[in-house]
């Protein structure tokens, strides 16, 4: 087949060369029909602009692509819960440790990623692979056409993507990331890379606020399941990444409380605003959601103790003896029809046969990990159901820490009660399907809620950082994995809160001991390691210079422990 097509193209090619001389066309007009019969195959094909964006959109959660899927943050999630205790592997015949294979057992320990596998390697993979040059070239062209709309979006989504991959692996390639004449790059530590963020959002924010060029003809259609083509709900969401980059730094004398309040109030302020990825769920695995039956990824996961106890009043130091309206939404009965979870690295083990939750599309055997013949999942775990990446209820958490860290009880109050709220509302407005009947909130509910003084301090002054952390922990309970592991790494899991004597995210309880993965020489979890299948085949000498590994070439099996910049003082 190779040889016919050599020979075709002998063939093609003499006809042109002589269709060129006998038209008298010279030299000029030759090569332009040769360019446009035979373009090289490794020059960029230009595309229309309204042809990227979807696939970049696609890569917030979990791609679909023929070179690589569950490219995005839902892919990690996943894993990342498990060290947060959202959730965690449920078996009754629990996978032992592995020193070798990066097993699901290992996360629910604090273990890293070891060997060749690709684990957490989806967020890293999303920002190089699947947004990568199709991101630069959609800014590119887009800026050739005056669509100013398609290049601030861009900007929007580089300066995201590039949050989430620093704060998940620390290095970042910079500079010399998009260097095709090259083979080994160099990593950049967080400093620049959390500078190089802002510069970006600034950057998407001048390009969304122009009105001049070619607005508007096109966008709305090509953005149809992320912001709707709203370049205002755009900007908000530039403004939410600059409001986190700005609260993620609370450890470090350089801590802005009120760059922390200016862009949250800024950002997105009513679930209208809200950020979210929509699925069509037409029965094909890119067009569902990533936590729904369809693409089957959570069947083996169950809720974890810790946000069971949060939500059923059995958490001793917060909340204790409340009942949590949202409970029915988020999380999923046991046989007994109670509300229990795992402890993440225990299996069902520590459980009775009656308090082990069913899966999260509601199967009643517990040790299923399929879904339902007729499905019971709420929350995010359906298959049509929208995927929230940036909320006003999250933006009115991290105003409510910045003002109680500035001495702002007051604002600190008003925030803190907003931002519990703004996530009752959006689950009545968006999460009601599947709820059982009459567990369904209502504004009675909710009004008794916010009225517990067990939940809202009758006094401003008796705010804590726990009441906050916590109520935001349970806001951003499945769709904002990364966000709340950035949030307990800031506390460094069992920071105390100076107010309380106890700990910031109270009765929370790592693994310790022969529960904790043993490469890990004690300690917590703070980062994971980048993608196995592009950097550990080809980056080696800058993988030795960061720590990954040894002089020798080997993998350093404690890397995962080592605490990024952002969390540091």
């Amino acid at each position: 087949m190779i040889i016919l097509k050599k020979d075709i193209m002998k063939h093609n090619l003499k006809f042109i060369f002589l269709g060129c001389f006998a038209g008298l066309l010279l030299n000029t007009s030759c090569e332009k029909k040769l360019d446009e019969a035979y373009a090289n195959p490794n020059a960029a094909t230009r595309q229309p602009v309204e042809t990227l964006l979807p696939s970049l959109i696609g890569s917030v959660i979990g791609s679909s692509a023929a070179a690589g899927s569950a490219y995005g943050i839902a892919g990690d999630a996943l894993l990342i819960g498990r060290y947060i205790q959202y959730w965690g592997t449920y078996s009754t015949a629990f996978s032992s440790l592995s020193q070798t294979a990066s097993n699901q057992s290992n996360y629910d320990a604090m273990a890293g990623t070891v060997g060749s596998s690709d684990n957490l390697g989806s967020v890293w993979a999303a920002h190089y692979f699947g947004m990568g040059q199709n991101l630069n070239s959609m800014v590119e062209w887009a800026t050739e056409e005056e669509k100013w709309d398609f290049v601030g979006a861009g900007w929007a989504m580089r300066a995201w993507s590039m949050f989430e991959t620093t704060n998940e692996y620390n290095h970042m390639i910079l500079r010399e990331a998009f260097d095709r004449n090259r083979q080994q790059f160099h990593y950049e530590d967080q400093p620049e890379i959390y500078d190089s963020i802002r510069v970006i959002c600034h950057r998407a924010l001048a390009s969304l606020s122009r009105t001049d060029g070619n607005l508007g003809k096109s966008f709305a259609a090509a953005d149809a399941y992320f912001n709707g083509g709203d370049v205002n709900r755009w900007k908000k969401f530039v403004y939410g990444i600059l409001a986190r980059s700005f609260a993620y730094l609370s450890n470090k004398s350089s801590y802005s409380a009120d760059s922390v309040i200016k862009y949250a109030d800024l950002a997105m302020t009513s679930n209208a605003d809200n950020i979210t990825c929509k699925f069509a769920a037409t029965g094909i695995s890119g067009t569902s959601n990533y936590f729904g039956p369809f693409r089957g990824n959570v069947g083996s996961l169950r809720q974890a103790q810790y946000i069971a106890d949060l939500m059923n009043g059995f958490n001793t130091g917060a909340f204790a003896g409340v009942i949590d309206p949202r409970m029915p939404y988020m999380l999923q009965t046991d046989t007994s029809d109670g509300y229990h979870g795992i402890i993440p690295w225990k299996g069902s083990s520590a459980l009775g046969s009656k308090n082990r939750p069913f899966n999260f599309w509601g199967h009643p055997d517990a040790a299923s990990t399929a879904a339902p013949s007729t499905a019971r999942g709420t929350y995010l775990f359906r298959d049509n159901a929208e995927f929230p990446i940036m909320t006003a209820s999250e933006m009115q958490f991290l105003k409510a820490e910045a003002a109680l860290r500035k001495g702002l009880s007051n604002d600190a109050l008003t925030a803190y009660v907003n931002g519990i709220s703004l996530n009752f509302d959006m689950l009545s407005a968006k999460y009601n399907a599947g709820v059982p009947a009459g567990l369904q909130i209502t504004d009675a509910k909710k009004a008794a809620y916010l009225a517990s003084s067990t939940v809202v301090p009758a006094s401003a002054s008796a705010l804590t950082r726990t009441h906050i952390m916590l109520q935001k922990y349970i806001a951003l309970y499945a769709w904002g994995v990364q966000e709340t592991w950035a949030d307990m790494r800031r506390y460094h899991y069992t920071d105390i809160d100076p107010a309380t004597n106890a700990q910031v995210y109270v009765n929370f309880t790592p693994p310790t001991g022969s529960d904790l993965y043993s490469q890990n020489g004690g300690k917590l979890v703070y980062r994971c390691r980048m993608r196995y299948n592009s950097e550990y085949l080809y980056d080696i000498p800058s993988l030795q210079t960061i720590g990954a590994l040894d002089g020798s070439g080997a993998q350093v099996p404690d890397y995962h422990t080592k605490e990024c910049w952002f969390s540091k003082p």
